[in-house]
C-alpha cells in the first residue's frame, strides 16, 4: 500500500501515558487524566490546538505508578496507539482531572523519546495503515484461500455468535450487529478485542501483534472464552427460574464500558437495576462517573448469613449484661430471617458514651454477614452531606449514603447513623429534614442524591443510628426510629467487662500478656470507684491503657537488662562494688495493688462525699440525668435576715427555677403543719428571712423537671434545722398540692446513687415499674421508697419521720358524694 492511500500521522506525537486502560485500533474508549505530564499535554496541546492534527495524540501503556513518576524520559512500552481526542471534560472532584474520549487510528513504535517535560515528545514511525475501507469483511475473508483466510471466517462466525446470544431488540446490540458486517477485515480483531472482556495483558498482547494473522490467533481464544461464559450462565439462568429477569450487566456479560456496549436482556418495565443501567449509558456522562455509577447501581448483594442461635452467642461473647438490647435485636434479626422483604422499623440506640452502641451495630453485621459502614453526623449542618451536590456546583460530590455504598461495594450493608442527636442546622438546609427519605421504609426504595440524579434502592440496606439523646432528635425524624434505651452499667457489671474485654484489649494494643501483667479485680474494682465515674466504660478503659503503658516500660527495661548481660556474660568479670541486683529484670507477673495503682494513676478522683456533705441542715442529694449518664446532685440552702428574697445559683434553667418556687410556696403554705418558723420564730418562714438556694458545680447548666422533691427536703431541713438522712438520695418533680410526679431516667439515676453509696432512694410511685429495668444486684443492695406526696417523702427522708407529717397522715379523707 503506498503511503498517500491511507492516513498518515505525524512523526512527532505527543504521548499519553495510559495507566489503566489499553486502546486499540477502532475502539472508542475513556481515559481519566490526573498525573502532571497527562495534564499538561491536555492542557498545552488539545486545549490549545485547532487543527486536526493538534488532537492526534499517541496512547502508550505505562505500568509505572504516576505518582512516582519522576524521570524526565520515562520507560514506556514500545508500541502505542495514534488516537484523536474527541471530547475533553474537566473536573475538580475528588481532584482537578480531566476526562478524555479517543478513537483509536493505527498503531506505532516509538523510536525515540525527545523529551519527558512538561508532556512526553517523541519520535514514533506508524506500524498500519488507516484506508477507507468499503468491502464487508464476509465478502474480503472469502476473497482469500489460505490461514488467514480461514481464521478470518472463523473469528467472524464466533463474533455473530456471541452477538446471537444477546437481545436483539437492545438498541446498543443491533448496531454492533450491523457494524460487525461492514467492519473491514484488518480491524475486526482489534475491535472486538476492545470489546469483550479482557485484561490489559491480554490487550496488550493483541496490541503487540503487528501482523493480522497473529491478531486473530491472539483475539480468538479471548472471543472463545466470552461465548463459553455466556452459555455457561444462560444455563445457570435456566435451572433458576427466580433467575429468568436478571441483567447481563457489564461485570456479568463480558464487555467493558469503553464502548458503552451495553448487555441488557430486559426492557423498560423489567428489573430496576437495567432501567438504572440504561439511564446510566444513555445519560451520555463522563467515564469516571458512568464507571462509579455502574459500580453502586450494579453492585452484588451479600446475602444473610443469619442464625439466630449463633447470633446469641455472638452477641453474649461482644457484650456483657445489655440485655433488654440483645433481646430485642434478636427478635429483629428473626423476624428478618422469617421474612426477608420486610420493611423493618430503624432502630435507634439512645444511652450514655461509651456503652457500646456502636459495638452492638457492628455486632449486628457481623451476625447477618454484612458489610458494616459508620456515618459519623456529628457536625453536619449541610444536607447536601446527605442528598448530594448537584453537579452543577463546582467540587460537586454524592451525598455520604451513596459514598457509603460506594466504599463497601454492595448494596445491603449495615450502616450505622452515629451521634444523630447532633445533627446541626444552617443556611444550607436541614440535613436531619434530608434523613426523613432515608429512614422511611416506605420512601427510601427511590431515594435520589443530586448529584447522581437517579433514584437509588436503599430498601436493601440495614439502617442503625445511634444517639445520647431524643430531646435534640427532631419529632418527625424520631417518629421514623424505634428508640432503644441503652443504660449505663453497674460496678459489677463493670468488673466483668473489664476482666473480659477490657483488660484482654489493652494487653494486646500494647503487646504484653496475662504472664506479664495482672490486674486483681479489687483493683479494678477500686479504679472503678475511685479514679472513674460513669456510665460507659471508655474512661475505665483509658485507665487500664494508662497502667500497661507503665508496665511496658518495666518489661521493656527488664528485656534491655537481660540483653545486655547476655552479651556481656562471656566478657570481663564483674568489677568489685557493683550491685549485681541493681539492673534485675521485674519479677513476672507485675501484680498492681493499690501502691502500685497510685503510683501509676495519681491519687483518686472521686471519694465517697455524701455523708461528708450533709452534716449540717439545709442540704439534700438529688438524682439528675445527663447525656453522659446519671449523676448525684447536692443541693444547698441558707437563709439570713432580709426582706423574704429568693436567690438561685448554679446555672439554673428554666424548669428548675420554677421548682424551687413551687417548692417555696408549697413550705410557706404547709408551715404550720409541719411546725416550720422563720428566724425570729413567726408563721412564716420567708417573714424577715432572705433564702439563697444554691446547687454546686456552677459551671455546668442544670435544668429538668426532677428537682422537686429534692428541694423541698433542703429547705424543709433548712427550715426546721434538722438533718437529712446521710445515706439517701431522692428524685421527682411536685405540684402546687403536695403530689409527687413520675420522671424519667430512673435507672440511671439510681446506678449514679448505687456508684456514690447511697443505701436509700426515694423515687416517685409512678416510677415502680422502672425498677424492674435494674440488676437484681443494685436491686438487692438498695432500699426503696415509693412515694405519692411529699408527706411520704418527708418522712422517708429523716430519721423518725418528720413533724406533722404523722397527723397529716391521719387526717379522714374526704369522699365525694357525687
Amino acid at each position: 500500500m503506498a503511503p498517500g492511500d491511507g492516513i498518515q500521522i505525524p512523526s512527532r506525537l505527543p504521548l499519553l501515558l495510559s495507566h489503566e486502560g489499553v486502546l486499540l485500533p477502532g475502539s472508542t474508549v475513556r481515559f481519566s487524566v490526573d498525573s502532571p505530564r497527562n495534564m499538561h499535554l491536555v492542557s498545552q496541546r488539545l486545549l490549545k490546538g485547532t487543527s486536526l492534527k493538534s488532537t492526534i495524540i499517541g496512547v502508550i501503556p505505562n505500568t509505572r505508578d504516576p505518582e512516582h513518576d519522576t524521570d524526565d524520559l520515562p520507560t514506556l512500552h514500545k508500541i502505542g496507539t495514534a488516537g484523536i481526542a474527541v471530547q475533553v471534560v474537566g473536573s475538580n472532584w475528588p481532584k482537578p482531572h480531566y476526562t478524555l474520549l479517543i478513537t483509536g487510528l493505527c498503531r506505532f513504535s516509538v523510536s525515540s523519546l525527545l523529551k519527558g517535560r512538561p508532556f512526553v515528545l517523541a519520535e514514533v514511525e506508524q506500524l498500519d495503515q488507516l484506508e477507507h475501507y468499503t468491502t464487508p469483511v464476509t465478502e474480503r475473508a472469502t476473497a482469500k484461500d489460505g490461514d488467514l483466510g480461514e481464521l478470518s471466517n472463523k473469528f467472524y462466525q464466533a463474533a455473530v455468535q456471541l452477538l446471537g446470544m444477546l437481545d436483539m431488540s437492545v438498541p446498543v446490540v443491533a448496531k454492533f450487529r450491523r457494524l460487525l458486517d461492514s467492519l473491514p477485515r484488518e480491524t475486526l480483531p482489534d475491535v472486538v478485542a476492545s470489546m469483550i472482556r479482557t485484561s490489559n495483558k491480554e490487550k496488550l498482547q493483541v496490541l503487540d501483534a503487528l501482523t493480522l494473522e497473529e491478531r486473530f490467533k491472539k483475539a480468538l481464544p479471548m472471543l472463545t472464552r466470552q461465548i463459553e461464559g455466556l452459555k455457561l450462565l444462560q444455563k445457570t439462568r435456566k435451572s433458576s427460574p427466580e433467575n429468568e429477569k436478571r441483567v447481563l450487566s457489564v461485570r456479568k456479560g463480558g464487555v467493558l464500558p469503553g464502548r458503552q456496549l451495553n448487555l441488557d436482556e430486559e426492557d423498560e418495565d423489567g428489573d430496576d437495576t437495567a432501567v438504572l443501567e440504561k439511564k446510566i449509558h444513555g445519560a451520555k456522562m463522563p467515564d469516571a462517573l458512568c464507571h462509579v455509577c455502574s459500580l453502586w447501581l450494579l453492585s452484588l448483594s451479600l446475602s444473610d448469613c443469619l442464625d439466630i442461635q449463633a447470633a446469641r452467642t455472638l452477641l453474649d461473647n461482644d457484650h456483657y449484661a445489655m440485655d433488654k438490647l440483645k433481646r430485642r435485636v434478636l427478635e429483629y434479626l428473626a423476624v428478618r430471617q422469617l421474612k426477608t422483604s420486610l420493611k423493618g422499623p430503624i432502630l435507634c440506640f439512645v444511652g450514655p458514651p461509651g456503652v457500646g452502641k456502636t459495638s452492638v451495630g457492628r455486632s449486628i453485621a457481623r451476625t447477618l454477614g454484612r458489610e458494616f459502614h459508620r456515618i459519623a453526623l456529628g457536625g453536619v449542618c449541610d444536607q447536601s452531606d446527605i442528598r448530594g451536590h448537584r453537579r452543577t456546583y463546582v467540587g460537586s460530590m454524592p451525598g455520604r449514603i451513596i459514598n457509603g455504598l460506594k466504599t463497601v461495594a454492595v448494596n445491603n450493608p449495615v450502616f450505622l447513623l452515629d451521634e444523630v442527636d447532633k445533627l446541626g442546622k444552617s443556611l444550607q438546609g436541614d440535613p436531619a429534614a434530608a434523613l426523613l427519605e432515608v429512614l422511611d421504609p416506605e420512601q427510601n426504595h427511590s431515594f435520589t442524591d443530586h448529584y447522581l440524579n437517579v433514584a437509588f434502592d436503599l430498601s436493601q440496606v440495614l439502617f442503625i443510628a445511634t444517639a445520647n439523646t431524643t430531646a435534640s432528635i427532631p419529632p418527625a425524624l424520631l417518629d421514623r426510629m424505634e428508640v432503644l434505651q441503652v443504660q449505663g452499667y453497674t460496678q459489677e457489671e463493670k468488673v466483668e467487662i473489664a476482666h473480659r474485654h477490657l483488660i484482654p484489649n489493652q494487653l494486646e494494643q500494647h503487646g504484653l500478656t496475662p504472664q506479664q501483667l495482672h490486674i486483681p479485680q479489687d483493683t479494678t474494682q477500686d479504679i472503678i470507684s475511685s479514679y472513674t465515674r460513669e456510665a460507659g466504660v471508655r474512661s475505665l478503659e483509658r485507665k487500664f491503657g494508662a497502667i500497661c503503658r507503665a508496665v511496658a516500660v518495666k518489661v521493656a527495661e527488664g528485656h534491655r537488662v537481660t540483653m545486655t548481660d547476655a552479651s556481656t556474660a562471656a566478657g570481663p568479670t564483674q568489677q568489685s562494688g557493683e550491685n549485681p541486683d541493681k539492673a534485675a529484670p521485674p519479677e513476672m507477673p507485675i501484680v498492681i495493688d493499690n501502691v502500685a495503682l497510685k503510683d501509676i494513676l495519681g491519687l483518686p478522683l472521686f471519694e465517697m462525699e455524701v455523708s461528708e456533705r450533709l452534716t449540717l441542715p439545709g442540704v439534700a442529694v438529688g438524682l439528675a440525668w445527663t447525656p453522659l449518664g446519671g449523676e448525684i446532685l447536692f443541693v444547698e440552702a441558707s437563709r439570713m435576715e432580709g426582706e423574704g428574697q429568693l436567690t438561685l445559683t448554679g446555672q439554673l434553667g428554666d424548669v428548675m427555677k420554677e421548682s424551687a418556687h413551687l417548692a417555696i410556696s408549697w413550705l410557706r403554705a404547709n408551715a404550720k403543719t409541719y411546725q416550720l418558723t422563720n428566724m425570729v420564730g413567726g408563721p412564716d418562714p420567708l417573714e424577715g428571712t432572705d433564702i439563697h438556694l444554691h446547687f454546686p458545680a456552677g459551671a455546668v447548666t442544670k435544668d429538668g423537671p426532677s428537682a422537686g422533691v429534692t428541694i423541698v427536703t433542703c429547705l424543709a431541713s433548712l427550715f426546721s434545722g434538722r438533718l437529712v438522712r446521710s445515706d439517701v438520695a431522692m428524685t421527682g418533680e411536685i405540684t402546687l398540692r403536695g403530689l409527687v410526679l413520675p420522671v424519667g431516667g430512673i435507672k440511671d439515676k439510681v446506678l449514679a446513687a448505687h456508684r456514690a453509696g447511697v443505701k436509700c432512694v426515694i423515687l416517685p410511685q409512678r416510677n415502680k415499674k422502672d425498677l424492674e429495668e435494674l440488676p437484681a444486684n443494685v436491686r438487692a443492695d438498695l432500699d426503696f421508697v415509693t412515694a405519692a406526696n411529699l408527706d411520704e417523702v418527708l418522712n422517708a427522708a429523716f430519721d423518725g419521720g418528720f413533724p406533722g407529717t404523722a397527723s397529716t397522715h391521719s387526717q379522714p379523707q374526704l369522699t365525694s358524694k357525687l
